[in-house]
C-alpha cells in the first residue's frame, strides 16, 4: 500500500504539503498542487479514512439516508442514490447508505459516530420525526422532498403539486370532465408521504377550478390490486374518461387491463403518468407522461450540501451555531415538463359505459 510519505517523496515535497494539499488547511501553489496530485494518481494513492478524518475534521462521507418500502418504487429511489454517489465522488466524498427504516434514531447516529460530515434524507414526511433532530444538528442537511414546515432547512425535489395540476389541466384541455387517480400503496398516503400527497393536493385544487370531477384510488400495483382498482373506479364513475397515474408499477397492467375489456387508448380512456420517460416509453401504448428528474434531483442535492459543507467549516458547525429563527431556509421545486404521447386523446363522445 502506498503511504503519504512515498507520495512526497515521489513529488519532492514534504510530507506536510501532501497532506495540506489532501486537506485544503493551507493554501498551496498551483505548481505544486498539480505536481502532488499527479503523484497521487500515478502512484495510486489512497488516503486512510481515518487518517483523513483526524487531520482535518472531516470525514469527506455524506450520509444518504433512504428507507426502502415495499410500498415505494425502488428504481427511482436508486436512481436517485446513483446520482448523489456519482456527484459526491466528483467533489472527493463517498456515500454512506442508510436503508432502514429508523426515523429519528438514524440522524442520532449518523451525529453521534461522527462519521459524516452531513446528511442527505429521503422518503420524507409532511409531519417527518426526522426533522426536529436534523434542525438542530451540527451535520449539514438537505431533504430530497418538501415537508409542511420548511423553516431551517434546505429542501429539493420536483414541484409535485404543479405535477398534479399539470396533469389534469392536460386531460381538461382534451375534453375530459371526469377523471380517476390510480395513486400510490394505501400505507404511502397514511405516512403523509409528501410527494404523493403534494401531487394529490395540486390536481384536487385544479380539478376543483377546472369543473372535473375527480376520483382518487390507492393502489398496490400489482396486477390483482391494478385489476380491483379499475374496476371500482369503473363501478363508481362508469363516466370516467381519464386516468392519471401515480404508481409507476400500475401503469403496465393498467394498460393490459384497458386492452382485455376492449378499451382502447386512447380513444375510450385516456392516461396520463407521472414515472421516469423509460417506463413511460417502454410500454404497449407510449404513455403521456411527467417526467421524474431523478438525476438533477441527486445531482442538485449533492451541490446543495457539498456548498453548506464548504461554507460551514469541518461538520458544518458554524451552520449549527445560528439560531433556527437565523437559519438558513432553502426551498428549490423542480418545474415539471409534460410529454404528449399516444396514451392521452380527445375524451369520446360517448361515455366508457355507454360504448361498452
Amino acid at each position: 500500500m502506498v503511504t503519504l510519505a512515498e507520495v512526497a517523496r515521489h513529488a519532492g515535497v514534504s510530507a506536510s504539503t501532501v497532506s495540506y494539499v489532501l486537506s485544503g488547511k493551507r493554501t498551496i501553489s498551483s505548481q505544486t498542487r498539480e505536481r502532488v496530485e499527479r503523484s497521487i494518481r500515478e502512484l495510486g494513492y489512497h488516503p486512510n479514512a481515518g487518517a483523513r478524518a483526524l487531520a482535518s475534521s472531516r470525514s469527506n462521507i455524506i450520509a444518504l439516508m433512504m428507507p426502502l418500502r415495499t410500498d415505494m418504487y425502488v428504481p427511482v429511489m436508486m436512481e436517485i442514490a446513483i446520482a448523489v454517489a456519482t456527484t459526491a465522488r466528483e467533489r472527493h466524498h463517498d456515500v454512506l447508505l442508510l436503508t432502514g427504516q429508523e426515523g429519528p434514531e438514524a440522524v442520532r447516529r449518523v451525529v453521534g459516530s461522527g462519521l459524516a460530515d452531513a446528511m442527505i434524507l429521503m422518503d420524507v414526511e409532511l409531519e417527518d420525526e426526522r426533522l426536529p433532530l436534523v434542525r438542530e444538528s451540527p451535520r449539514p442537511a438537505v431533504l430530497i422532498g418538501l415537508p409542511t414546515d420548511a423553516t431551517a432547512l434546505t429542501c429539493v425535489d420536483l414541484d409535485f403539486a404543479a405535477t398534479g395540476r399539470l396533469c389534469i389541466e392536460h386531460l381538461a384541455d382534451l375534453g375530459h370532465r371526469d377523471v380517476a387517480v390510480i395513486g400510490e400503496a394505501a400505507a404511502v398516503y397514511e405516512r403523509h408521504t409528501g410527494f404523493a400527497e403534494r401531487t394529490l393536493d395540486g390536481v384536487r385544487e385544479r380539478a376543483g377550478e377546472l369543473g372535473v370531477r375527480l376520483l382518487h384510488r390507492p393502489c398496490e400495483g400489482s396486477y390483482e390490486s391494478v385489476a380491483g382498482t379499475l374496476a371500482r373506479i369503473v363501478d363508481e364513475r362508469p363516466d370516467t374518461t381519464g386516468l392519471i397515474v401515480q404508481n409507476e408499477a400500475a401503469i403496465g397492467p393498467l394498460l393490459g387491463l384497458l386492452r382485455q375489456q376492449g378499451r382502447a387508448v386512447p380513444e375510450d380512456m385516456s392516461v396520463v403518468a407521472i414515472c421516469p420517460e423509460q417506463v413511460a416509453t417502454q410500454q404497449s401504448v407510449a404513455v403521456t407522461s411527467v417526467a421524474i428528474p431523478a438525476q438533477e434531483m441527486g445531482r442538485r442535492a449533492v451541490e446543495l450540501i457539498m456548498a453548506k459543507v464548504e461554507r460551514g467549516g469541518a461538520g458544518g458547525a458554524a451552520l449549527a451555531r445560528l439560531p433556527r429563527t437565523a437559519a438558513e431556509t432553502s426551498v428549490k421545486l423542480l418545474p415539471p415538463r409534460l410529454t404528449i404521447r399516444a396514451s392521452s386523446g380527445p375524451a369520446p363522445s360517448r361515455s366508457p359505459a355507454t360504448a361498452h
